[in-house]
């Protein structure tokens, strides 16, 4: 039983270790000759495909119920398909590493949503959480590279990811007693192709090809195949064996070690001001973290 443990956390920890340096390697790419929507389906697209390809080998179907077809394929894919766009023009408009510390709030985010559609009700911890991780995030926000004017874009723009994941989570989560999460993902994600393709034709249009480099085709290999196929099965296989509260301790990371692949990989900087304010952003999550929601898929 040990052993088992030992190997699930180790699992784990490598999903989020993945995803963290996504922040990196998306940035990498938007810099060397991919426009922000082009990124953004490419990696979307594909991998939703190959993720439904991977979970009808396993379920042998995709099916769900008529009812479940408008939320599935309206509501929440909506939610995926502006969580995509908001996720690639915030990396393109900001630094990795501000993006990075702002999904520090998802976990605050979750709880509210949950809140204000009746999923749960909060406690006082919990707005006292939620005040202190905006807190964090005003601090973000002003330490960042040019000022918060600067950078005031890539913030707002950069916020409408985790809120559009924190919807998705909620919604989602009554939908997994029917369904299993692979099936859940595969067909939100079949859907929110359609849109998010239909918005990425003018930067389709307009894109250079030759001046994306072969290091921005790996990157976007990476965003594909690891941080999008490899991470969701392995996250998923990771919930089955130890469930939602345990793996989202690890989940609680990402933000942190994005920001610090940001500044190692990238050299790109953070004020004092930044790094307190991802300390508060923690601060937030830790006092919340009893009764906030799992998540149950990041980018």
């Amino acid at each position: 039983m040990r052993r088992r443990l030992t190997s699930v956390d180790v699992l784990l920890l490598v999903t989020v270790l993945i995803w963290s340096f996504h922040f990196v390697v998306i940035k990498y790419g938007l810099t060397h000759g991919f426009s922000p929507l082009v990124y953004a389906t490419l990696r979307f697209g594909f991998g939703s495909l190959i993720f439904a390809g991977i979970t009808y080998g396993l379920e042998h179907s995709l099916r769900v119920r008529r009812g479940d077809v408008w939320l599935l394929c309206g509501a929440i894919a909506l939610s995926l398909y502006l969580n995509q766009m908001s996720f690639a023009k915030a990396v393109q408009l900001t630094t990795a590493s501000t993006v990075a510390l702002l999904f520090g709030t998802l976990p605050i985010f979750v709880a509210l949503m949950g809140w204000a559609l009746g999923v749960e009700r909060p406690h006082a911890r919990h707005w006292a959480a939620t005040a202190l991780s905006f807190a964090g995030v005003a601090l973000v926000a002003s330490g960042a590279q040019g000022g918060l004017s600067g950078d005031l874009g890539g913030i707002l723009i950069g916020i409408v990811a985790p809120i559009t994941w924190a919807f998705y989570t909620v919604v989602a989560a009554p939908l997994m007693s029917r369904y299993s999460p692979y099936r859940v993902s595969a067909v939100v994600g079949l859907a929110a192709i359609v849109p998010l393709t239909v918005t990425a034709i003018p930067q389709f249009a307009g894109e250079d090809w030759s001046e994306v480099t072969t290091l921005a085709w790996a990157a976007l290999a990476y965003s594909m195949i690891f941080s999008f196929v490899i991470t969701n099965v392995l996250w998923f296989k990771a919930i089955r064996e130890v469930g939602t509260n345990r793996a989202s301790v690890y989940a609680n990371l990402q933000p942190f070690l994005g920001a610090i692949f940001a500044v190692l990989v990238l050299s790109e900087t953070m004020s004092w001001v930044q790094v307190a304010g991802g300390v508060v952003i923690g601060a937030g999550i830790l006092i919340a973290r009893s009764r906030t929601a799992p998540v149950e898929v990041l980018d």
